[in-house]
């Protein structure tokens, strides 16, 4: 009798499903799946597989000895402010300093405006958080971040992909995509875009298209999220200007020290119009009541005791570096029908495969030849991507680099002459082996 009682209710007897709690889930729970990448992580992290896949940056460039020493001053010093709660919008001193750290990009803003984060993966969740309803649109470069994406779905967001080139988002796009949702009666609420460097395709918005894209949503009334945790890492130039310091009102700005300093700090920002403020603190204290001011005053007494401009220099040399050496090992090894990205700057090259190639498919055989990458179908919220695969140069030495690419031009190989000699090469389910599912910062 009772268990048909919980057969009624949709309670199936404990033990008898693999998650007896899948009936009792909220609806936007269904949105949450693990990232392409970070399942990745365990097979890629082993000694004798090349991960050509996660963004990891390369923290052992730091000065490791004198982040310890600051770390040990300030607990010394200011160990019972450092280790209490504090403010749900952030220190106000390293929320001058991230000022300062903008205004490279050209952006003049007030400490006022910012909201400190647990990294800028928190400042993207709690933006989603104070402006999506299910089914409302938000428009993202095609490909885009894994790790907004994830954020999207598990908001129950319609994400609509807009179509980029080796100059990232194409303006006469981003308004077609624009006017024919709003046509359609289609609520967007913001436009997603990593203008500098992207990820996942080290593709830079040019500065004509920057003046074009914010005309466009200014015109149709729709707010830009400017993800840019790769701004200060180009290798041949100046930063490029903001999107933001051309439109303080119409940008919400999302920064981090993740690239720049120590993903382990756990230490990003937003920079929002006022009001947008406001709503972002009042999440931001729901969420965490306040993130960790430890890390705040780490990064704060980092900025304030050490040459970190000439470290951002020596991250970007030793970065430039890889880069290079994946370009060139590209040029040599990869078969004919092979094209790829050239970024300048950031973690990533994008890789486009020939005709008849999946990516995702292809991984296991990669694994097993000891080399990993990301399949690019993890950038597409449609499934798309099957075609391109996202490598990352960042954390490689560049003879592994090399390696690494001489092992998946001889997959690609391999995968060609098993396209030709059967008239298709990877394609999903080919395989029995079950496909890691891959993604990283």
């Amino acid at each position: 009798m009772d268990h048909e009682l919980d057969r009624g209710r949709g309670n199936a007897p404990h033990g008898s499903r693999i998650d007896t709690y899948v009936d009792r889930y909220a609806a936007r729970a269904a949105g949450m799946v693990a990232s392409e990448v970070r399942a990745l992580f365990a097979v890629a992290t082993r000694p004798e597989v090349v991960s050509l896949a996660g963004g990891m940056p390369y923290v052992s460039a730091l000065p490791l000895e004198q982040v310890g020493d600051l770390v040990a001053e300030l607990v010394a010093r200011r160990g019972t402010v450092a280790l209490q709660y504090g403010s749900g919008q952030g220190d106000p001193e390293l929320r001058e300093q991230i000022c300062a750290v903008m205004r490279l990009e050209g952006i003049e803003a007030s400490a006022d405006d910012v909201v400190v984060t647990v990294g800028s993966q928190q400042a993207i969740d709690l933006i989603t958080r104070i402006f999506i309803d299910p089914g409302d649109v938000i428009l993202v470069e095609g490909p885009s971040y894994v790790g907004a994406l994830s954020t999207f779905a598990a908001y129950q967001a319609r994400v609509v992909h807009v179509a980029m080139d080796d100059h990232g988002l194409i303006p006469e796009a981003l308004a077609q995509t624009i006017y024919a949702l709003q046509a359609a009666g289609s609520r967007i609420k913001f436009l997603y875009t990593v203008p500098t460097h992207q990820n996942p395709t080290g593709v830079t918005l040019d500065e004509g298209r920057r003046i074009q894209v914010l005309e466009i949503c200014r015109r149709a009334g729709v707010l830009v999220v400017e993800d840019n945790p790769y701004g200060l890492l180009g290798f041949d130039r100046e930063p490029m200007r903001a999107l933001r310091a051309d439109d303080p009102e119409g940008v919400v700005y999302v920064g981090s020290f993740s690239k720049t300093l120590a993903p382990g700090f756990r230490v990003g920002w937003a920079l929002a119009p006022h009001a947008i403020r406001e709503k972002l603190i009042l999440a931001m204290e729901s969420a965490v009541l306040s993130h960790s001011t430890f890390s705040q005053l780490a990064v704060a007494q980092y900025l304030a005791t050490q040459p970190w401009q000439e470290q951002l220099k020596a991250f970007r040399e030793l970065y430039r570096e890889r880069r290079d050496a994946m370009l060139d090992a590209l040029e040599v090894y990869m078969p004919p029908g092979c094209t790829w990205t050239r970024p300048g700057g950031g973690f990533f090259v994008w890789l486009t495969l020939p005709e008849g190639l999946h990516s995702k498919a292809m991984l296991p055989r990669a694994i097993a030849q000891r080399v990993a990458f990301v399949p690019g179908t993890g950038f597409y919220a449609d499934g798309g991507g099957a075609q391109h695969v996202r490598l990352s140069f960042c954390y490689p030495e560049p003879d592994r680099i090399r390696e690494g690419v001489r092992r998946l031009a001889a997959v690609i190989e391999q995968e060609l002459r098993m396209r030709d000699t059967f008239g298709t090469g990877s394609t999903p389910g080919r395989t029995g082996v079950d496909t890691p599912s891959p993604d990283l910062a």
